[in-house]
């Protein structure tokens, strides 16, 4: 159905047994079973960066430029304290984003009840990659991550026709 987000054996079946020629819908999940939901897949978190200089957005491409980031390092239980502000993640699971779909993502109700905010942006038919989103922490008192930590579901909508022309930008193929 056009325009409907996809159902979990939907999902299933693109992860597991995608169109001939195509790959997996998202590859690298951790736990097939427990990341299919419903109506998508959580998605889980690989690493954590803190902005340490300004970002640029021109008109332009060219007058584009992402800050510089600092990695910053789980502790041996996998655990990260996060203090007040915004940080860019990075997820395990590759998206492989096809002709005839589109996603969005939402945060995990946890993040939004403990004063976590996620915002994301549009995953376009064509784009493949390793995914990055902000997180921010707007709680005063911080938050707590643990890597693998499933943080964000990805909803798929059926496209109402296949697009001729994917996804082409300059965040094709990220972080393999």
């Amino acid at each position: 159905m056009q325009g409907a987000a996809l159902d979990r054996e939907s999902i299933r079946k693109r992860v597991e047994c995608p169109p001939q020629g195509q790959p997996p819908l998202v590859e690298e999940l951790l736990s097939l079973d427990d990341q299919i939901q419903p109506c998508g897949v959580d998605v889980t978190l690989r690493s954590v960066e803190r902005p340490v200089s300004a970002g640029w957005m021109g008109q332009e491409s060219a007058d584009r430029k992402l800050p510089d980031c600092e990695t910053m390092d789980f502790d041996n239980g996998g655990w990260l304290f996060l203090e007040a502000g915004s940080y860019v993640i990075t997820f395990n699971e590759v998206v492989n984003m096809p002709l005839d779909l589109v996603a969005l993502a939402f945060p995990r109700s946890s993040l939004v009840r403990s004063g976590v905010s996620l915002p994301t942006s549009v995953w376009d038919a064509g784009y493949r990659g390793r995914s990055q989103a902000l997180l921010t922490v707007h709680n005063p008192a911080g938050y707590y991550v643990q890597r693998n930590a499933r943080l964000m579901q990805m909803v798929f909508f059926q496209l109402s026709q296949p697009v001729e022309r994917g996804y082409e930008g300059r965040y094709q193929g990220e972080r393999p």
